[in-house]
């Protein structure tokens, strides 16, 4: 194995050579070596945002391709929304205008569908038109408010009926029951990501939450709705799957929106969250990055791990071995998904984009 260049100032392992004359193997790539059962195998944009009227959806794949341009990488993805977008009455044309959105989007685009709940009469037609005319452009469908993992069976037997059945799923737990069942949910193996509605949460109380609960600061405090959106995270990361938090729907307060997504990432576990504004895009992105300082000492500890051929090492008289190698490592695929510029030391690994389906 050739020495990886790194900046801790600790010196590699060497490897005899294989023979002469032979090639020395290729390094190995510290998500084959680190990621395993416990640990998320998939990194998504820590950003999705939704838009369903067809002048924001054309905007928000418009500003993906300019983002993506600006940080070298897809920092969110859009979903074409047709629970919220699609006029009643009209749920067949708004299917096959997200189908056609998605179709003719970037090569490199992140878009994705929310289709209707599996009990709404659109929700077949909207797998059928979306999943079957565009799965291979999608990156996930979305269905609202799942209640259970037969409602996932449902989708996937729409999925594999639309020639789609590999296609990711995401889920929204709305309701204290799906609350109770997140564990359950969690654990189906196409299920992806595991989103919190925050306002049909509320609802379904009967006014037993009251309405600060929906709000930015509120949502934060009340005790059944905190209890739920950790019971989300926990389920997401006791089967590897990416939690995504709530929308903030004070758009225009930006402080707020930088709080609450500050709180999410740091205090309750979330890897990933709603945008229903283009202003909230960079405020997500800023709070689910990891501080310059962390990126940097990640770096030198995954450098000199590899250079060590992954057994243990110590770094500033601290002993470091694959359970937390596999820490940093995460460090710095979320400062890869986030746009940051990460050192040179460990930029050899980030040569592909970093988000892949599970």
């Amino acid at each position: 194995m050739q020495p990886t260049p790194q900046a801790s100032g600790l010196r590699a392992a060497q490897v005899p050579a294989e023979g002469l004359g032979a090639a020395p193997s290729p390094p190995s790539h510290p998500r084959d070596v680190l990621l395993g059962a416990q640990a998320q195998t998939g990194f998504l944009p820590v950003c999705d945002h939704y838009s369903g009227v067809e002048a924001r959806m054309r905007k928000s794949l418009q500003l993906q391709a300019e983002m993506a341009q600006e940080f070298g990488t897809c920092v969110f993805d859009v979903t074409l929304d047709c629970e919220d977008g699609a006029p009643v009455g009209l749920e067949r044309d708004h299917a096959w205008l997200v189908a056609r959105l998605a179709l003719d989007a970037a090569p490199k685009a992140r878009v994705a569908a929310r289709v209707h709940a599996v009990d709404h009469p659109a929700f077949a037609n909207d797998v059928a038109t979306i999943a079957g005319e565009a799965g291979h452009r999608l990156c996930h469908l979305m269905v609202p408010k799942v209640e259970s993992v037969d409602d996932v069976l449902q989708v996937e037997r729409a999925l594999e009926r639309a020639s789609a059945a590999q296609l990711p799923i995401h889920v929204l737990i709305e309701s204290p029951a799906a609350v109770h069942r997140a564990f359950e949910i969690a654990a189906h193996p196409r299920v992806q990501s595991l989103s919190f509605g925050l306002m049909d949460f509320v609802s379904a109380h009967g006014g037993a939450i009251p309405a600060l609960g929906m709000t930015s600061s509120g949502q934060f405090s009340h005790p059944l709705v905190v209890r739920a959106k950790l019971e989300i995270a926990a389920a997401c990361h006791a089967h590897g799957k990416v939690p995504s938090h709530c929308v903030v729907t004070e758009f225009a307060d930006t402080a707020a929106m930088q709080g609450a997504a500050t709180r999410a990432a740091r205090e309750l576990g979330y890897t990933r969250m709603w945008s229903i504004h283009p202003a909230q895009i960079r405020p997500i992105l800023q709070a689910f990055a990891p501080l310059q300082d962390d990126i940097e000492v990640a770096s030198k500890i995954i450098a000199a791990a590899a250079d060590s051929d992954w057994a243990p090492i110590s770094f500033d008289g601290t002993l470091h071995d694959r359970a937390s190698y596999r820490f940093y490592w995460q460090v710095l695929e979320r400062a890869h998904s986030t746009g940051r510029a990460l050192p040179v030391a460990v930029r050899q690994w980030f040569g592909a984009p970093a988000f892949v389906s599970q």
